[in-house]
């Protein structure tokens, strides 16, 4: 006997049944121009050094990271975020090479922007732990704590350097409280108001930033768990987030992205602001070692991965994958 209306009256399933099917219903979608690419430099190096926990991923030299941005550019990137990897004989106390015009950071900067101009959009870390003596993001006091109101000094000279050798967006990640506002009154007093910020608001002391370490050559012992927020906590980021809006952060961030998707949608959530998040070097490096051991498909994985970060609601992302994903799409 024939059956009219019989159980299950919804299929969804209908909407699955073909690529071109899924394709046409997909409600999210990556784009080249979502993607931005961290990449670091280093002095002293004549050829690129490739980063052992990072398979792929290399320290640069001037010229090798001149090609990249072109090939980013090509490629359909939006921007790149530069770290600078100074020699190892040059760090102190204060990371002095970090603010110093010809510091590694500000002649990579001017070497991208002549190499492409507008055509991408140069961002530029401003911390102070590549610099340091000590790997941490701040000046110490005499008890060996980071000072926040002496940091922020130097943040704010970090920040006119930067902007004066052509950065268009300052990324300040060293969760100094009150970072944002400094950095802002630096860079109009100094003729930078068009030089945006791009604020490190969520930045959780992770145990996914290890592989970042050996990329700009820490020096840090110990940890930053002072200033880097705990991975428990939510509301804090959220307050995090409105004291970064009200000292004029342009856009916003959080990191690292995968672990923390349910802070991500939060935030992107709460503002009209950009929101970017940073697919980080440990969440790099598991993919790569897993896909290297046959256990995931690395293409697929590394597409899922962005496809979830872009979901839970970054405008952008910073990723190492950001030039070969963006051939692909």
């Amino acid at each position: 006997m024939t059956k009219y209306g019989s159980f299950p009256g919804a299929r969804p399933r209908r909407l699955r049944t073909t690529p071109a099917m899924r394709r046409m219903v997909a409600e999210t979608r990556l784009h080249p121009a979502d993607l931005i690419l961290p990449a670091f430099v280093r002095e002293g190096i004549s050829e690129p050094v490739a980063i052992g926990s990072m398979p792929g991923v290399f320290q640069h030299t001037r010229d090798t990271l001149k090609k990249a941005a072109v090939e980013a550019v090509e490629a359909g990137v939006s921007g790149i975020m530069l770290f600078g990897v100074p020699e190892e004989s040059k760090k102190d106390a204060a990371g002095t090479v970090g603010t110093e015009p010809d510091g590694i950071l500000q002649l990579a900067l001017r070497d991208v922007r002549s190499e492409v101009g507008d055509d991408l959009i140069v961002m530029s870390d401003l911390c102070l732990d590549e610099f340091t003596d000590h790997g941490h993001c701040g000046v110490l006091d005499a008890e060996g704590r980071v000072d926040n109101d002496a940091t922020l000094e130097r943040y704010a000279e970090m920040a006119q350097v930067q902007a004066d050798a052509g950065a268009h967006v300052v990324g300040p990640s060293g969760m100094m409280d009150g970072q944002v506002g400094v950095v802002r009154d630096a860079l109009d007093q100094s003729g930078h108001e068009d030089v945006s910020i791009l604020a490190y608001t969520v930045k959780y002391s992770s145990a996914f930033f290890g592989p970042f370490r050996e990329a700009v050559g820490s020096s840090l012992k110990g940890d930053r768990k002072t200033y880097q927020q705990d991975p428990a906590n939510t509301r804090e980021s959220l307050r995090e987030l409105a004291l970064d809006l009200e000292e004029g952060a342009d856009m916003v961030m959080v990191k690292p992205a995968g672990p923390y998707l349910d802070i991500l949608a939060r935030v992107a959530d709460a503002v009209d602001v950009p929101v970017a998040a940073y697919q980080i070097s440990g969440e790099y490096a598991m993919i790569e070692a897993a896909a290297e051991r046959g256990w995931i498909d690395r293409d697929k994985a590394i597409m899922e991965s962005l496809t979830g970060i872009k979901r839970a609601g970054a405008n952008m992302i910073l990723t190492y994958w950001a030039t070969e994903v963006a051939r692909q799409l």
